[in-house]
């Protein structure tokens, strides 16, 4: 069969650190091939380069046996190849349509907007993607998950015979990934070949017919998903044994650090529960069921209209960020590069920023002490970094969320909002991450735990609050309770 692409002796360089080094991949058509690596193995550049939006510093790459120069999104448009990116590229002011539309070389082109017309051609790919939206709604009032679902729509679109996917599920709920996976069913039964960028092992081996292992920029080898294993993978993406040590036994106070009752905000409504010192408890629910909402709500972004929040006994109430942060409670958001990080900024800057007045005084700022506060932090979240210096734009997604770990490690705060900490990064960082909630826990902080997946949920946590529709939809003891319990309670199954 003739390979539908084939890039050999891919380079890329940045700043003399080597992202990709004699890389080699090839795709078949109507195939759904995984590229998968640790992070920094250079899985998104490679990705991208075949999508235009990177240019190998050498290599060579063919489309259906024919030599290619892919130097633009355009070439890669023409030749019928879209991409959707870990960080989406939508433009967040304008609406759902015009983000399907803009650049879309498929669609005619004409002298003026027919808003009607335009509602008419973005609802059939925005219904197969799963999205049940008004065309018209902005895209930056659309929850992260939501956001994903138009990317998705949009290279649906554009009508391509191989979709670059890269992490894809990451903000998707289980009901969400069954839509998705259907959908990539029905792209290679039409002929389309699918690249799955993914670290979620489960979710490769489901859907994949072969996997390709990158590591420090080099590919170690191709193998066919029905003869391999999850053992296998993971020893060639580390180049050693890889296994989580599983859940750490601890033991959880009877203290109650927060009350919560009747809290009601715009987007979620009458929700109640209470965290212990020490304890780890879960929020599950559907994109859209008021994880993140509740995490906005606590941290003082969204206004309350109705509850009662308590910490420690005491009624607390804050109407900032700056004033949740005083009394004790810190928020890791949902979407490391827009909501949580300064991507300009350094490394150190990044992890500081929520404790600069610790290191100032008279409006001069303490460098030493700055730098040391931040080096044993970064030691402790085992933070790989070139030095403090560099810009955080440059380091890897999972590397990016240690930093904003980092922060609220250096701002201590009682209670911790962490909103899918694991987002998008390997299985490494990701067994150091659970390393850092154990430690917080065993501290007695109290840590809210958001997670698309639910067997992290169930390794991690105490116990498991569910949420549908922006209220409390049951809570579940994490050490009896199993994924279709989960999913009962998020998707009202068990409802009459």
């Amino acid at each position: 069969m003739t390979e539908l692409l084939r890039a050999e002796g891919i380079h890329k360089h940045y700043d003399g650190v080597r992202a990709l080094v004699d890389a080699r991949f090839s795709v078949l058509p109507g195939e759904v091939h995984a590229l998968v690596g640790e992070n920094g193995a250079g899985k998104s550049t490679l990705a991208q380069i075949i999508a235009g939006a990177l240019r190998a510093d050498s290599g060579e790459m063919a489309w259906n046996g024919q030599p290619v120069k892919v130097s633009s999104p355009a070439d890669a448009q023409r030749l019928g190849i879209a991409m959707i990116f870990q960080e989406l590229d939508l433009f967040p002011h304008l609406s759902v349509a015009e983000n399907l539309v803009i650049g879309n070389l498929a669609r005619e082109r004409r002298p003026w907007v027919g808003f009607r017309a335009l509602d008419d051609y973005c609802r059939p790919y925005l219904e197969a993607a799963g999205l049940k939206c008004n065309p018209r709604t902005p895209v930056h009032t659309l929850p992260i998950g939501h956001r994903q679902l138009v990317a998705l729509a949009r290279a649906l679109s554009l009508n391509a015979r191989l979709i670059l996917m890269d992490e894809p599920t990451s903000s998707l709920s289980e009901d969400g990934v069954d839509r998705l996976f259907g959908l990539v069913q029905g792209l290679k039964r039409s002929g389309v070949s699918v690249v799955f960028v993914s670290h979620r092992m489960r979710e490769i081996f489901r859907i994949s017919d072969r996997i390709t292992v990158l590591r420090d920029g080099a590919t170690i080898g191709t193998r066919v998903t029905s003869e391999t294993d999850v053992d296998e993978i993971l020893a060639m993406m580390a180049g050693r044994e890889v296994k989580d040590a599983g859940r750490q036994t601890r033991r959880v106070s009877a203290e109650v650090l927060l009350s919560v009752s009747g809290l009601t905000t715009a987007r979620i409504h009458d929700i109640s529960f209470e965290l212990r010192r020490g304890e780890v408890l879960g929020v599950a629910g559907l994109v859209g069921a008021g994880r993140s909402e509740l995490g906005a709500a606590l941290f003082g972004m969204d206004p309350w209209t109705a509850g009662e929040v308590r910490m420690k006994g005491v009624p607390i109430r804050p109407r900032t960020p700056g004033e949740a942060i005083r009394l004790g409670i810190g928020l890791l958001p949902e979407d490391r590069k827009i909501e949580g990080l300064m991507m300009g900024m350094t490394v150190l800057e990044n992890s500081t920023m929520a404790v600069a007045g610790r290191f100032s005084r008279a409006g001069f700022v303490r460098a030493g002490q700055e730098r040391e506060a931040a080096r044993q932090a970064h030691h402790g979240a085992a933070l790989k970094r070139p030095s403090e210096d560099v810009a955080v734009s440059t380091l890897s997604g999972g590397n990016q969320q240690k930093v904003l770990l980092v922060k609220w490690l250096l701002a201590d705060p009682e209670v911790l909002f962490l909103d899918d900490p694991t987002r998008g990064i390997d299985v490494g960082a990701k067994r150091d991450i659970y390393q850092i909630i154990e430690r917080l826990a065993a501290a007695g902080k109290g840590i809210l735990l958001v997670s698309s997946e639910l067997p992290e949920l169930l390794r991690c946590c105490d116990r498991i609050l569910v949420l549908r529709d922006g209220r409390n939809a049951g809570l579940l003891d994490a050490k009896t309770a199993t994924q279709e319990e989960i999913l009962s309670l998020a998707t009202a199954a068990h409802a009459r």
